[in-house]
């Protein structure tokens, strides 16, 4: 069976156009007080048997401590793991999951309760309380495939929504702004069309360079790659990515590194691509990988190490993650992963890469100085997408949060990849 027909298609749902956060503001408050309070009925205790009231919930100050949230697919928990000591400090049903979340810039900006965590759920993209992961709110985009990433500063979060929408949009992230959580900007893109009868460019994923300034969007039907300007939100400009063996290229999902000079680029026709884009209006492809050279099969995503030197580039095709070096632009080894991984995200400190072995139920922990794994995690069934931040969730019990999302029709909200999924689902 090839890769594409054996993947899966978890949310095959209605088309909708964007909502604001507006109109879901009351049932988003709902969510938060019926999570935070409990929903026991013995109105105060929240469940967990500390006696803490809801008041006290709302205004607690969260432990700064650096730690990883793991969101598993197949039973829509999260694990939270703490990055001092890799020990697994509680794995807890929330009542959605997200297999994308945002992690480029959310590992240093959530530092405090103010800060929000940014989930693809459903048909669009939410912003979590990053204590008890209760939603704050929520956009819907049109479509089920989204991408999300928060801006160097934390201002905003640009997203990537795939067909039917075809569309970016520029989501208001500033929790003192009256408008938080209200789309700011959109571009449709559905009039540039895509490759055969697709009916768009398929922007899919979506990373920020770190002026702040620019985005980059692979386009899986355009075969191009699109450069926004986030201040302007309009397009700034747009290459074609060169054929691979005279084939579609296929560009899916991107990375560009801390040091603002080199793009990974994954393609779905089996191939790793390296830009410059010290000039972010101008990218130029400089080195491309394939299996002849020591890529593994299946590229799917990637992460940068906080020089820049070395990438990451998570192959779940051979249950592995391919070291390049971003320098010498050669590809330097393999990392066994003993399964499929899909994502990865680092420590806040940039020194840990935490990778969620989706097949194994564990996420394994890579050192980046010493460039090999040094630790393998328990988690929950099927880990998928990860971010980190610098406070300690405490996720609600599973009895609470189960019961105050069924009481507003939200129970067991799913994220666009559940299982053997990637970028590529025909949706």
């Amino acid at each position: 069976m090839s890769e594409e027909s054996s993947d899966l298609y978890p949310n095959r749902d209605e088309d909708g156009r964007p909502v604001s956060r507006r109109g879901f503001v009351a049932g988003s408050a709902a969510l938060g007080a019926a999570a935070t309070a409990g929903c026991s009925g013995d109105g105060g205790n929240d469940g967990s048997g500390d006696g803490t009231t809801p008041t006290e919930r709302d205004t607690a100050t969260p432990e700064r401590r650096d730690t990883v949230v793991v969101f598993n697919t197949g039973d829509m928990t999260v694990s939270v793991v703490d990055v001092a000591t890799d020990d697994v400090l509680e794995t807890t049903h929330v009542g959605l999951t997200s297999s994308f979340p945002s992690n480029q810039y959310a590992r240093t900006l959530v530092d405090s309760r103010a800060d929000s965590l940014w989930v693809n759920v459903g048909r669009g993209v939410r912003a979590l309380d990053p204590l008890s992961l209760a939603e704050r709110a929520r956009t819907e985009t049109g479509s089920g495939a989204n991408w999300q990433e928060l801006t160097p500063d934390g201002s905003a979060v640009v997203v990537s929504a795939r067909e039917p929408a075809h569309t970016q949009y520029k989501i208001d992230a500033d929790p003192d702004s009256e408008t938080f959580g209200e789309v700011l900007g959109e571009i449709d893109r559905t009039d540039e069309g895509g490759r055969g009868d697709n009916d768009g460019p398929g922007p899919c994923d979506i990373t920020v360079h770190p002026d702040g300034r620019y985005a980059f969007v692979p386009d899986l039907y355009g075969d191009t790659l699109t450069i926004l300007d986030i201040d302007e939100f309009a397009i700034e400009t747009q290459v074609d990515v060169a054929p691979v063996d005279g084939s579609a290229p296929q560009p899916w999902m991107g990375t560009v590194d801390p040091q603002g000079e080199r793009l990974l680029v994954e393609h779905r026709a089996g191939v790793e691509t390296v830009w410059d884009v010290s000039d972010p209006t101008a990218p130029a492809e400089i080195a491309r990988f394939g299996r002849e050279d020591g890529l593994g099969d299946g590229p799917l995503t990637s992460e940068i190490s906080a020089d820049g030197s070395t990438g990451y580039v998570l192959t779940r095709g051979s249950e592995d993650a391919t070291v390049l070096d971003l320098e010498a632009l050669s590809v330097t080894g393999r990392i066994d992963l003993g399964g499929s991984a899909f994502t990865g995200t680092w420590d806040p400190d940039h020194r840990k890469l935490y990778v969620p072995v989706q097949s194994a139920n564990v996420v394994k922990v890579i050192d980046d100085a010493a460039g090999e794994v040094t630790a393998t995690l328990d988690v929950g069934d099927s880990p998928y997408g990860a971010t980190a931040t610098r406070v300690v969730p405490h996720p609600e019990s599973p009895s609470t949060a189960a019961a105050a999302a069924s009481k507003l029709g939200l129970d067991g909200d799913t994220s666009y990849c559940l299982g053997d999924c990637a970028c590529g689902h025909e949706l």
